[in-house]
């Protein structure tokens, strides 16, 4: 986090004071040595970030086709980091590679087509099934580990849990995108498949956030404003329980209602 001289205005009038920012820098993350991406994020985790983002790109299918997430060194411009694949893994970097730099609100900016995400989205399980009462009291759960907008009130966060309300792992970062790769690549490191789990994000949900659920296997997603349409859209084709406006006092189930009980 960095500080920032500013001017409060308040009831009582105008103030000097010291306000904490969300850190904001580039990262770029290559594939192979071929630069693939840069995306705007909150500095750490990084190797999260990455192997994250290979998943939920469909970069690679497992986890253990990454052999490592190394930092470029030598590099004045910038963090970088280099995805190194497991022996026999080939991969065509130039089929992911970005022309444009990724910013912390965009997710698959310059995909072609959404039917990359339908063949390589995960097989989505029945479940969970999730009660209401414990579904309600998840983004006050979340609310009480999002120690970044404790300090900033400006960074996303991304959070999963079981189906009876164990937080199983919580990340922060300035992109909304960012924090769902950072959550999937630190669970993914330890676990793969994911178990069934609920995601629950901080802002809406648009095409992307439903994507990354959808590759992750992960088979509900929430999130505490609404949904786009072609989120729905996918959620509903992959068989996935997409859920917006979650509140202690409710929420709008788009599709997939047989997860909620």
């Amino acid at each position: 986090m960095s500080t920032q001289p500013i001017i409060r205005y308040s009831a009582s009038g105008a103030e000097p004071a010291i306000d904490e920012l969300v850190d904001e820098s580039p990262v770029e993350f290559r594939l192979g040595g071929v630069p693939i991406a840069v995306l705007m994020r909150t500095p750490g985790d990084d190797e999260s970030l990455g192997l994250g983002f290979a998943l939920t790109e469909g970069i690679v299918l497992n986890p253990g086709e990454v052999d490592a997430i190394r930092a470029v060194e030598g590099s004045s411009e910038g963090d970088r980091y280099d995805i190194s694949l497991t022996d026999g893994v080939e991969v065509d970097p130039e089929q992911f590679r970005r022309n444009l730099y990724t910013s912390s609100s965009c997710g698959v900016c310059g995909k072609a087509s959404i039917d990359a995400v339908r063949i390589t989205a995960r097989s989505i399980p029945e479940g969970p099934y999730i009660g209401t009462d414990t579904l309600t009291s998840l983004p006050a759960l979340m609310r009480t580990q999002q120690t970044g907008f404790d300090r900033t009130g400006s960074i996303h966060a991304a959070a999963a849990f079981t189906s009876d309300g164990t937080l199983v792992a919580i990340a922060e970062d300035v992109g909304r995108h960012n924090a769902v790769d950072k959550l999937v690549g630190g669970l993914a490191a330890d676990h793969w498949p994911l178990p069934d789990l609920t995601l629950i994000v901080s802002g809406r949900l648009s095409f992307e956030m439903v994507q990354k659920a959808a590759v992750s296997g992960i088979p509900l997603i929430a999130g505490i404003s609404g949904a786009s349409s072609l989120a729905v859209e996918l959620g509903e084709e992959l068989g996935m329980t997409v859920i917006g406006f979650l509140t202690p006092d409710g929420f709008n189930v788009y599709c997939g209602d047989e997860r909620v009980r």
